[in-house]
């Protein structure tokens, strides 16, 4: 999972993003927590945290690397890990609603990281029909 993230596309390759591995009960329950009581966060036995590094992409992009580009940068990671870890077998939930401040101090307050998802990893507890999508011709828009 972490192999595929890093090979992620990044604005202007910087990788402006960490990922927090976190295996450890005790702050998977805070992160749990954190998301709102969202407990299968708990469950899973791994949740990946990402984070925009906006210094990181500061250096080449200023304000708009901040604002934008760090923030992208975390979300195709995520994108790629959730995308890898479906094709070992393995559900995800990408979990976006939760309290900055709790997961800073789950992952243990690194300065200067926005947390941006968190990723739940694990073995599916039931296997659920796909959900519905919007049919293509109500989302692409072609302009020939």
């Amino acid at each position: 999972l972490l192999e595929t993230a890093n090979r992620a596309p990044s604005a202007g390759n910087l990788q402006a993003y960490e990922i927090y591995v976190v295996r450890d009960p005790e702050r998977r329950a805070a992160l749990a927590r954190a998301s709102l009581g969202q407990g299968y966060v708990a469950s899973a036995p791994l949740a990946l945290v990402f984070c925009a590094n906006p210094g990181r992409s500061a250096t080449r992009y200023g304000d708009r690397g901040v604002r934008l580009y760090a923030v992208q940068d975390a979300t195709i990671a995520c994108t790629y890990a959730m995308l890898a870890a479906t094709a070992l077998g393995l559900a995800s939930v990408w979990i976006g609603a939760f309290s900055d401040q709790q997961v800073w101090q789950a992952i243990g307050s690194p300065e200067g990281l926005e947390p941006i998802a968190i990723l739940s990893v694990g073995y599916a507890a039931e296997q659920r029909e796909p959900a519905r999508r919007r049919p293509l011709d109500s989302i692409a828009h072609y302009l020939d």
